[in-house]
């Protein structure tokens, strides 16, 4: 294909200049990502105006206990290192993209005999019982093709 093109770099410093990519897609990398604020900051960065990304990530919507979260396994399955929902969200809004979608929301099960390695029986129930927090979702979202962009004066 002539239209597509790979470069190896970090995804918090991509090696791009700004304004010249038509998408971004990712899936189920930016949760492992320490720095999620930066890369979202760096993909509108990278992004024509007006062009768009779709992201497939792995959520919370609550608060993992923390044998969960100190698990390598969990980390290696993208669970581990996910952060709350709206914090997600927040971070896409304050990058400045617009028209932003959540097109997929899906829950995300551990299954009990992978629990039982990390949670005792007690835990287990009690996680069990509580809404599924973790959630694999699919954003898709827009540089505003206006040229008004956060920290620009038309703003």
């Amino acid at each position: 294909f002539n239209n597509v093109e790979f470069r190896l770099g970090d995804i918090e410093k991509m090696p791009i200049t700004s304004n010249v990519a038509d998408v971004i897609v990712s899936n189920c990398v930016l949760n492992l990502v320490p720095n999620k604020e930066a890369v979202f900051a760096e993909i509108f960065r990278v992004l024509k105006p007006g062009a768009h990304f779709s992201i497939s990530d792995i959520v919370l919507t609550g608060t993992l206990p923390e044998k969960i979260k100190s698990a390598a396994e969990m980390y290696a399955g993208c669970v581990a290192s996910a952060i709350d929902k709206d914090e997600y969200l927040a971070y896409i809004t304050k990058a400045g993209f617009i028209n932003i979608n959540i097109q997929k929301n899906k829950a995300i099960i551990i299954p009990t005999d992978i629990l039982k390695n990390y949670l005792t029986d007690d835990e287990i129930i009690n996680y069990e019982s509580t809404e599924t927090i973790i959630r694999s979702i699919t954003i898709y979202a827009e540089k505003p093709s206006d040229g008004c962009f956060p920290n620009s004066e038309c703003c």
